[in-house]
């Protein structure tokens, strides 16, 4: 649990108003807190009578106000404005721990809003989740997001795994007759991550090298540098929402050897690319819901080795994260069931997962 985690790029978040968002199963209130210049997090419930303070505003006094009796919390937590309340009534119930909000250690960096889950006291402790090369000037970052039906290791599974990408992305990223043996190999691992290199890379060979980091508990790249060309990442954050739904935060940075490909992608709105990503995502996120089950039913990561047939060594990226949760981490959520299958209609939802809570596709 005391771990960082991405739950917004900083380019989807409104400063006027508090959204809500559900990390580990603790539903949370994200905030601008304009007296501070930073963004909060609080548990996402009124000390008063328990109601979400994601449905209220951010007051004239740029304090977080319930939507229900207007109790106002500022950037620590604390009750400043019961005005129900007498003077002297509101002033001690103000000064009681009972009337404070639970607040969660936040930071940003490189264009992301993380959150930290645990004691916020231990949250300085902990390095942030981040991607070393993105230090580095001169990048060009894409990004969008999607809440998905599967848990984030399920998610992470797939973006780690190379070789499905010429046949489930055919036409969109990828084409079958460019797949070809993976011939790839662990260059390191531990508690914290692991890391891979495929020396051939994608496209029999075309682009270069492809090198893979995971770093725990939700943090994978790939990184490559087509000659000629730029320097490619394909960056994935996958936050666990609750028991078979995630965050997905995926991100494109591009270090473009020539000006004119940089130039031209800045003139793409960034709802049109955001419609691209999303018919990438949606090439596979149908069989992705139903997979999970299949292994949930055959005993999860513990059985992974088992339950699937894995003879070529196109398979070491996942079976490094499976070998990760068997002796690191745990599986993310002992004990809980995976909801049921949805239908494909809500399973491909794009609008409820995606559409509705962006600032660019919303208004487009």
């Amino acid at each position: 649990m005391n771990r960082w985690y991405a739950v917004a790029a900083l380019a989807d978040l409104d400063p006027a108003q508090p959204f809500r968002f559900t990390l580990l199963e603790q539903d949370l209130v994200l905030w601008w807190d304009r007296q501070a210049g930073q963004w909060r997090a609080f548990a996402d419930v009124c000390p008063h009578r328990l109601v979400p303070l994601s449905e209220g505003r951010i007051n004239e006094r740029g304090e977080l106000e319930c939507p229900y009796h207007g109790w106002s919390f500022n950037g620590a937590g604390h009750c400043t404005a019961i005005p129900q309340a007498e003077a002297a009534v509101a002033a001690t119930a103000c000064a009681s721990p009972r009337s404070r909000c639970r607040s969660y250690a936040t930071a940003t960096a490189q264009g992301l809003l993380f959150v930290f889950a645990g004691d916020a006291e231990r949250s300085g402790a902990v390095p942030l989740p981040l991607v070393p090369p993105l230090e580095e000037p001169g990048w060009l970052v894409q990004e969008t997001f999607r809440d998905l039906p599967m848990d984030a290791l399920t998610l992470l599974e797939n973006v780690l795994d190379v070789s499905h990408v010429p046949f489930t992305h055919h036409r969109t990223v990828g084409r079958r007759e460019n797949a070809a043996p993976v011939v790839a190999e662990l260059t390191g691992f531990g508690p914290e991550g692991f890391t891979a290199s495929w020396p051939e890379g994608p496209r029999r060979g075309k682009l270069g090298s492809q090198f893979t980091s995971f770093v725990a508990p939700g943090l994978m790249w790939h990184d490559l540098t087509a000659k000629g060309f730029a320097r490619l990442l394909t960056v994935v954050y996958a936050t666990p929402i609750r028991r078979g739904e995630c965050r997905l935060i995926a991100r494109f940075p591009f270090q473009f050897q020539s000006r004119w490909p940089r130039l031209l992608l800045g003139l793409r709105p960034r709802w049109l690319q955001h419609i691209g990503n999303h018919t990438v995502l949606e090439d596979d996120q149908v069989f992705l819901h139903w997979q999970e089950r299949r292994l949930a039913e055959r005993g999860g990561s513990g059985a992974f080795e088992r339950a699937c047939f894995l003879p070529s060594s196109a398979d070491v990226y996942v079976q490094a994260l499976h070998r990760w949760v068997i002796e690191h981490a745990g599986e993310p959520f002992p004990g809980r069931a995976l909801p049921e299958r949805l239908p494909q209609a809500p399973l491909m939802d794009r609008f409820e997962a995606h559409t509705r809570h962006c600032r660019s596709c919303s208004q487009a």
